[in-house]
């Protein structure tokens, strides 16, 4: 490894800092993880947190290889977490091979994470088709002019697939065939609040018999 390569390594084995902005009881939570999730959300709304509701979500595809990205958590309720895309976007190709996924949400400023794991359905035609129609102009447009995850020339062959679409479409964009929502439904549920001394609060909730569980993990 180069001087510079050793200075680097370093400076990440150097970053590290404490987390004291509170903790994680068992008697604080809610029973149900989603409302304990969309009380967090709230939280992290009202406390300024960018884009609260980002997520990474992980698929593994046919052959078990992992692949993670982040998406946008469009619905919550007690059916699960959803969030939409292309069916023929890498992440669609992997939940029609493998319909499960886990999803994280990271909130630095508050020193918290949830982590969310289940299978995956697709939403009804209906409401996949509703969201859509409910995004900006631009973003129909580019639902059509992008082949998410396929190679593409260059930025000016992705921006004349833009102009096509926006030529086609003088009135209402129609709903693309390959747009698609998918849901999570939850199975488990991980709670993490960062502490002093990394001695963080671990929360977990488990589906077992019809019912949550929740449980305490060593950080």
């Amino acid at each position: 490894m180069s001087k510079d390569g050793e200075r680097s390594a370093d400076r990440l084995a150097a970053l590290r800092r404490s987390y004291l902005l509170g903790g994680l009881d068992e008697r604080d939570v809610d029973p149900d993880p989603i409302a304990q999730l969309r009380r967090w959300l709230d939280d992290a709304e009202r406390a300024g947190v960018v884009e609260p509701n980002a997520m990474v979500l992980a698929t593994v595809d046919a052959d078990g290889d992992p692949a993670a990205r982040t998406v946008l958590l469009k619905g919550l309720d007690a059916r699960g977490l959803t969030f939409f895309t292309q069916r023929r976007s890498d992440k669609g190709r992997q939940l029609a091979a493998r319909p499960s996924a886990a999803a994280v949400f990271v909130w630095h400023d508050l020193d918290r994470q949830v982590t969310v794991r289940g299978p995956v359905t697709e939403v009804e035609p209906g409401e996949a088709a509703a969201y859509f129609r409910a995004r900006p102009r631009g973003h129909q447009l580019a639902a059509w002019a992008s082949e998410q995850s396929s190679p593409v020339a260059d930025r000016a062959a992705l921006e004349s697939g833009y102009a096509r679409a926006e030529a086609r479409f003088r009135g209402e964009v129609a709903v693309p065939d390959h747009w698609a929502g998918y849901r999570i439904t939850p199975r488990s549920v991980e709670l993490w609040q960062g502490r002093p001394d990394r001695l963080h609060d671990r929360l977990r909730y488990r589906m077992a018999d019809g019912r949550w569980t929740l449980e305490r993990l060593q950080p």
